[in-house]
Parts: structure tokens; sequence; C-alpha cells
């Protein structure tokens, strides 16, 4: 017997109501930690030379804490301080630590975190050559200067010796954007060079005598992978990753020292009990046999005074568990961990962000 027409559509309507308001109780449930009232976005912005640890660093601590999230944008030293000077980040990243009369323009003090250490290398394309080949000051200081236009130059040729160097013309190569790498590297030039420092001095962005630019550590080595007898910078963690051939650099001591850890380390010994209270020091050509001296710290810029105090405290969470555990993943990245002395004396001024 059949049943009437409207009894089975009633059973079928029954049937739709229940698988529905089913799953309307089990799409509800993983919708709950949406609604969490702590949860934070942080947004961030800067240098490129610490972003590979940077980019572990953040996703790790969003592993550990699934309420917090950094956005880094990895967009170079002169775009972090542009962009925290504009608000529109919560934090900035440099490798160049602000002058006075840069900190003078922001409208908030502003308080440097070194975060870990690192290195610039000469990275160069010499046809017919595989040795590592190694560079006196005044030898990098000629060439960026232009005036030593060739391989086979005495200044190159005398720290080389058996090293059949070609008469090969030197196509400088430099970063093209605002860079806290070429911040330390001309920040070196200076140091070593008297010409430099007055021709042209150091900065994020100076006018390079000579040479090609290039946009980003991938645009150097693009550059010079490229061109025949082309010669630039970028950073140890990016030559090392990319397997790229850097050279040696002579020390303030004399000696030829190779970017390695060690070396890296080394150039940060001579500050770590002496360091400002504001951390904004030089650590190029720094003195000591061991020291590599193309070398320095980077930094996270946080405003003193922060608005929204949820995200004070995130952020003051972070810096804590960056200076206790996150320390622990520099040396894989090819990057020097901070002195002891001075992961205590940044936990003290964590205290005073407000």
């Amino acid at each position: 017997m059949k049943k009437p027409k409207a009894l089975v559509l009633f059973y079928v309507a029954s049937v739709v109501l229940l698988i529905v308001g089913c799953l309307g109780i089990t799409a509800r449930i993983p919708a709950a930690p949406l609604a969490m009232p702590d949860s934070v976005l942080l947004n961030a912005a800067g240098a490129t030379f610490p972003y590979p640890i940077y980019s572990k660093w953040f996703t790790e601590y969003n592993r550990l804490h699934p309420d917090i999230q950094i956005n880094y944008q990895s967009i170079g030293s002169g775009g972090g301080i542009a962009q925290l000077k504009a608000g529109t980040v919560d934090f900035g990243a440099s490798d160049m630590p602000l002058t006075d009369q840069m900190l003078s323009a922001f409208k908030v003090k502003v308080l440097h975190f070194p975060t870990v250490l690192g290195a610039i290398v000469p990275t160069y394309n010499v046809p017919g050559v595989t040795q590592e080949l190694s560079f006196t000051p005044d030898a990098i200081a000629g060439i960026y200067l232009g005036k030593i236009t060739n391989w086979n130059d005495p200044a190159i040729a005398q720290a080389n010796k058996g090293v059949h160097l070609p008469a090969q013309d030197i196509v400088v190569v430099h970063r093209s954007d605002g860079s806290g790498t070429t911040f330390v590297w001309t920040d070196y030039l200076c140091k070593i060079s008297k010409e430099w420092e007055t021709k042209v001095g150091k900065n994020t962005s100076v006018s390079w005598p000579v040479g090609l630019g290039g946009k980003g550590n991938e645009g150097v080595t693009g550059l010079v992978k490229q061109t025949p007898g082309a010669i630039g910078y970028v950073e140890l963690i990016y030559a090392v990753q990319n397997n790229i051939p850097f050279g040696r650099i002579q020390n303030a001591a004399g000696a030829f020292v190779k970017a390695e850890l060690s070396s890296v380390t080394a150039a940060a010994a001579g500050v770590a009990k002496t360091m400002p209270e504001d951390f904004r020091v030089s650590i190029t050509n720094s003195p000591g046999k061991a020291v590599y001296p193309v070398c320095s710290f980077t930094y996270l810029l946080i405003p003193l005074k922060i608005q929204d105090a949820n995200k004070a405290k995130m952020i003051k969470g972070f810096l804590q568990w960056m200076l206790n555990d996150g320390q622990k993943d520099a040396e894989g990245l090819s990057y020097a961990r901070l002195p002891k002395e001075i992961v205590t004396k940044e936990l003290k001024q964590i205290s005073m962000i407000q």
C-alpha cells in the first residue's frame, strides 16, 4: 500500500531538517577560536638581512602561540624605517642603528633591540679563477671608488699569490634599493678609506662612484653571475644557502679572515661588556686577529609606547622568547648568537615598553 504523498514529503523534509541541523552544530564548533578576544595580528617590515631567521622565528612563535600572527614584509631597512615612521606597521627592522636625527623625526621614542649578528661578504665572477680570493681594505676601497679597474691589478694580485688573475675589467655591482646591507658595507668603507668617507659616506643608499645596481641580494647575485669580471656584496646567509663563492677580507689586525660563525662572533666580543645603553653601535673593522671585519648587529625597532595594550603585551612576550629560546636557531642559519651580556641588558629594556 502506497503512503500518501503528503506523508512522504513530510518524512523527506524531516530528514533534511535533521541533517541540516546536525551540520549546523558541527560547523559552529571549529569557528569558536575565531572569536578569541586576545587574538592578535602584528605587522612588521624592514631588513632583508635577517629575513631567514625572522621568518623561522615568527612561524615558530605562531606555532607556540596560535593566537599571535606576525606578518613581516622583507622590504629593506630603509623601507622598514619609513613604514614605522608613518605608523603603518607595529614595529620595524633595520641593520642600521638609527641616528639621533632620524630618531628625532619619529612621533614616539623608538627602542633598538639587537637580534642576531651577521656578515656581508664580497662575491665575484672572475673567468678562469676557481680559488677563494683574498682582498685587502685598500683593494676593496679602490674597486668601489673606481680606481682599481682590472683584476690583475697589483693591489689584488699581491694578496693572491699563485692565483692567475686575468687582465679582465672589473664590473662593480651594488644594491639599488635602500638596504641595511649597503649601510654595513659603506660603514666599513668609511672606516678603511678617508676618501670614501669624504666623497661617498655611509647610508642605506648612497651615490655610488661606479657600478651597476641590483635590487636585493637576488639582483646583486644575478648581475654578478651573468657578468664576467663582476664583484658585489651580499649577506653571508644568502651566499651560503645559494652556494655562491665569496672571498676573505684582511682585518684590522692584518689577518685574512673568512666570514663564518666564529669570526662573526669574535667581532661582537669587544663590545659585549661596553655596549651602549641604547644598543646603537658599529662593529665593522673591529680589532682582533680572528675577527671578520664586515659584521653587524641587526635590530628590531620597537616603539616605546604602543597604544594597543594587547599588542604591547604580545610584542614584549615575543622579545623575551626571541632572546631566550630563539637564539638557538641562529647558527643553523649562519648567524651568530647575541653575547649573554647583551641579552641580559635587552631583557631589562623590555620592561620599558608601555
